[in-house]
């Protein structure tokens, strides 16, 4: 049996739905990086702590190696292929301030106003579809086919950025944090390049316990090319010192079927070994 129309908007629909977080941002790689002694962020604390520079914020994120069964890629070379993506934060636009700090961690950028920044996409291992040693899907049911289809999606997606922050920053950056996902609870609207995304609903979930402090959040939204269709997104933000990690997981599959999930722990877990 040929795809169906309906079969083939649903797989139309679940690439519509990744753009719910992965394409409005993504963009660059380093901020700039902070003068100073350069110490490490996450080994200093209080009002006088100096923030990590860009080059030790590298040697701090988790590599391929680091996490059995996931891949970690710069994010470069997708951000320059993504002429729709949104290259900064000055880019973005955001129709509640006080959001900002959820918007920009959706968006693949720091939460707050960091000294340095790095960023990776952390990709779990696909997996292979039940059809695939026959070569040939065409006859398959269309529920078959989606079944398929959903099982190849069912892969977390992560984009992780490490910030460090000068003085309190970081403490400062968490409150604001913690406030946007009490305030913005009924949601907001943020744009970047052409892109333009509606969250209509933020809510609290429980946290990895990572860190010295962490905030987590499901965020459900709808890209403006998604034809109605809406996807959530879970996101932690977790301080480590005056080192944050950002951490938005998509699972395009699970965004399909309307299941729950959470951002994906084996990444939080290996971050945060190289945090301590």
């Amino acid at each position: 049996m040929k795809r169906s129309s309906r079969v083939r908007v649903c797989a139309t629909t679940t690439v519509g739905v990744l753009a719910l977080a992965l394409i409005t941002g993504c963009g660059g790689g380093n901020s700039g990086e902070s003068g100073g002694s350069g110490a490490s962020a996450t080994t200093q604390a209080g009002k006088t702590a100096k923030a990590a520079t860009g080059a030790e914020l590298e040697k701090l994120l988790v590599t391929t190696a680091d996490v059995v069964g996931y891949k970690v890629a710069p994010l470069t070379a997708e951000a320059e292929a993504e002429e729709k993506a949104a290259d900064s934060k000055s880019d973005l636009r955001i129709a509640d301030k006080a959001c900002a700090p959820i918007a920009y961690a959706v968006s693949g950028f720091a939460p707050g106003d960091e000294a340095a920044v790095v960023q990776r996409k952390v990709t779990q291992d696909a997996k292979t579809p039940a059809d695939a040693a026959s070569g040939s899907t065409d006859d398959l049911s269309d529920a078959e086919w989606q079944a398929s289809f959903a099982e190849s999606m069912n892969i977390d997606i992560t984009f992780l950025t490490l910030s460090s922050y000068d003085g309190d920053g970081a403490e400062k950056t968490m409150k604001a944090v913690s406030d946007a996902v009490a305030g913005c609870a009924g949601g907001f609207s943020i744009s970047g390049g052409t892109d333009k995304t509606t969250y209509s609903k933020i809510a609290p979930v429980k946290t990895s316990g990572a860190g010295d402090e962490a905030v987590a959040f499901s965020a459900a939204g709808e890209p403006e090319e998604s034809d109605g269709a809406t996807g959530f997104t879970y996101g932690e933000v977790v301080r480590y010192g005056n080192t944050i990690a950002a951490y938005t997981t998509v699972n395009l599959s699970k965004v399909v079927s309307g299941k729950p999930y959470a951002v994906s722990a084996p990444v939080v877990k290996a971050q945060s070994a190289k945090l301590k």
